[in-house]
């Protein structure tokens, strides 16, 4: 059995019962993708832990051209390949996506594959209560995974201090109700952005 999501323009999703999935809310999605939007258009999304699958939707919604999604449980894993498929057959061009079954630290340490370009944009949003922030980020790192002036979105509970390794720039930490959301970019490699939507701001706004 599923439940039911509705994404930011209005489309319903798919969405797995159950505590062990949370999903994104609305008012963060809407948040991230409104920071997001001048780069969105033909960009890449890494979707790390991606449950339904509604943070790469709402991103092919906006311009996305390829998203790649990781979540290691089965039936989640398959709500998450419905839905992206769903949102992406109503965009043209239709972008590409793919969802991959499997531990999300795991995979990333298997390295980047042949041919495959380091994503613009990555969402990182384990459970809560999990360790997987840290090695997930660190094996990005090694792994090349991210562009050079791409863009990594941790989310985590607000009562939680992530203080991610000195190897990434803090670009943003904001919170909202109880949510943090922390945005970093690969070492010496981002360059200020002039859009105030990406600058320092209260992490209790």
């Amino acid at each position: 059995m599923t439940g039911l999501l509705r994404l930011s323009g209005g489309r319903r999703l798919r969405s797995p019962l159950g505590s062990s999935t949370r999903p994104t809310t609305a008012r963060v999605r809407e948040a991230v993708m409104n920071m997001l939007a001048p780069r969105l258009q033909g960009a890449s999304w890494l979707d790390l832990c991606s449950g339904s699958g509604v943070m790469g939707c709402e991103a092919i919604e906006r311009g996305v051209g390829r998203v790649l999604a990781v979540e290691k449980d089965p039936k989640t894993a398959s709500i998450c390949r419905f839905n992206l498929e769903l949102i992406a057959g109503g965009v043209s061009p239709t972008p590409s996506f793919e969802v991959i079954r499997q531990d999300v630290v795991s995979w990333l340490k298997g390295g980047r594959p042949e041919g495959l370009h380091p994503f613009q944009m990555a969402y990182l949003d384990p459970p809560y209560g999990s360790e997987l922030y840290e090695p997930a980020l660190q094996a990005l790192l090694e792994g090349n995974w991210i562009a050079n002036q791409g863009l990594v979105f941790c989310e985590y509970t607000h009562k939680r201090n992530l203080t991610p390794s000195k190897q990434w720039s803090v670009v943003d930490q904001r919170r909202y109700g109880s949510t943090g959301l922390l945005l970093l970019s690969p070492p010496k490699h981002y360059l200020v952005d002039t859009d105030s939507t990406l600058q320092q701001t209260d992490p209790s706004a």
